[in-house]
């Protein structure tokens, strides 16, 4: 699959807002904690996916019902669902100069039903002209995510059979709907029933 850049300035994709926050002190905090434990940006990227994939909960694996969306303040909670921990992951990343995107995957419910759509980043290395797709979510059992550069390994692989899509578009920011379920859900059960199935 070719992935789809939707900004072509490069700039757009290490940008801060709302909800990729950054600036904020304990984004800033944790990027450097990580930073100096790293030797280059290939080991920050990939101390950065593994503190956001085992350090923050997967609120749905951990019952958490608090709904967060701010990188800060999944940072603050160590709670979020996949969305979530993405956009914790792109502030980890963008804070040290990696440009990172959003971008999403439309999965099915185990029925073939449409599920809710699947929040993932991809990040661009220095010397690597390419983007290359991690998945933050977290691990459990029959959920195996790893940080890879040499072919991926997401929580799940689509399945074509049940009409499920890797979708092309990195995203430099949230998908508008996407961040507006996170922002107006009071809880999680909400959230479940309002993330779109697709884009």
């Amino acid at each position: 699959m070719e992935l789809i850049q939707q900004v072509p300035e490069i700039s757009a994709y290490l940008a801060a807002d709302d909800a990729i926050d950054h600036e904020h002190p304990l984004v800033r905090d944790t990027a450097a904690r990580l930073r100096s434990e790293a030797t280059d940006a290939y080991s920050y990227a990939e101390a950065a996916y593994r503190f956001v994939r085992d350090a923050v909960m997967h609120s749905a694996d951990s019952g958490d019902m608090r709904v967060t969306w701010r990188a800060s303040d999944v940072l603050a909670t160590r709670n979020g669902i996949c969305h979530a921990k993405s956009h914790a992951l792109v502030a980890l990343l963008r804070a040290e100069g990696i440009p990172t995107a959003l971008c999403y995957q439309e999965l099915a419910d185990d029925d073939g039903d449409p599920g809710a759509v699947h929040g993932l980043i991809a990040l661009r290395l220095p010397g690597r002209d390419r983007w290359d797709r991690q998945d933050a979510r977290g691990n459990r059992p029959g959920v195996d995510a790893q940080f890879s550069l040499d072919g991926e390994r997401l929580a799940w692989p689509v399945r074509p059979e049940l009409n499920e899509v890797d979708c092309p578009t990195l995203y430099a920011a949230p998908h508008p709907a996407v961040l507006r379920s996170l922002r107006t859900a009071v809880d999680r059960a909400e959230l479940g029933r309002t993330l779109p199935t697709a884009l």
